[in-house]
């Protein structure tokens, strides 16, 4: 796991604002902010995939139910359940099976959390991809939030496709393809380019003076930063 200090992230910000116009705007625009890792390992996988598609609240609350009903969140303990009982701590039946996969896979050697730090960014998402349930854009959130690589960059993210639009003054959003291959001018700071585009959108969304309408065009409880802001 890594850490990273507020200089480190500052450098990065500059750095990066120099390389693009819309980033160097998400910089002037986004408040200072720093890295915080979250669990890594099984726990903080099954995490993500829970956030996958509903709203930060309905997340918690369906986490908050399954670390309750299962007391400790491992792929042991998970496997001890079947479908029909993970459903009643709210997952759905598509979410239940993702997390007995990936409990399977831990269990019989195919996903090895401990691994992933032998391994280059390209590589690692492979390893996790491979697992049932386990797509790119969970794979690579979940490096960068519990993993904590900055080289990372989630560009099928929609609420990273609409920071991009916002921040370029575009009319449309950009596409996932050509997303990740605008994001190859950002290496190795791609990390904290998502991070600095996930701010900049949460930023370019307050309400300003009498206004209750949100900016953009994705529901912000969607798709939205799973690596913590401060």
């Amino acid at each position: 796991m890594k850490r990273h200090l507020a200089e480190e992230i500052r450098i990065a910000r500059l750095a990066l604002a120099k390389l693009d116009t819309g980033l160097a705007r998400a910089h002037d625009a986004a408040p200072l902010f720093a890295w915080r890792v979250k669990e890594r390992g099984f726990a903080g996988l099954v995490r993500l995939v829970l956030e996958q598609q509903v709203s930060i609240a309905s997340a918690l609350a369906i986490w908050q139910r399954l670390e309750a009903g299962l007391g400790q969140v491992t792929a042991e303990v998970a496997l001890r359940h079947d479908v029909e009982q993970l459903k009643r701590y709210g997952l759905s039946g598509p979410k239940a099976r993702y997390v007995l996969a990936i409990a399977e896979a831990e269990r019989e050697g195919r996903l090895n959390f401990d691994l992933l730090k032998d391994l280059n960014d390209r590589d690692a998402t492979a390893h996790l991809v491979a697992v049932k349930g386990v797509g790119r854009w969970t794979a690579e959130v979940y490096l960068m939030g519990c993993e904590g690589r900055t080289d990372v960059f989630p560009a099928g993210d929609l609420a990273l496709q609409e920071g991009v639009r916002l921040a370029d003054g575009a009319t449309v959003r950009m596409t996932e393809k050509a997303l990740y291959a605008r994001a190859e001018a950002w290496r190795p700071y791609r990390g904290v380019a998502a991070l600095l585009l996930w701010s900049y959108y949460a930023q370019s969304r307050k309400p300003t003076g009498s206004s209750r309408k949100a900016v953009g065009a994705v529901t912000a409880a969607k798709r939205s930063p799973r690596v913590d802001l401060a």
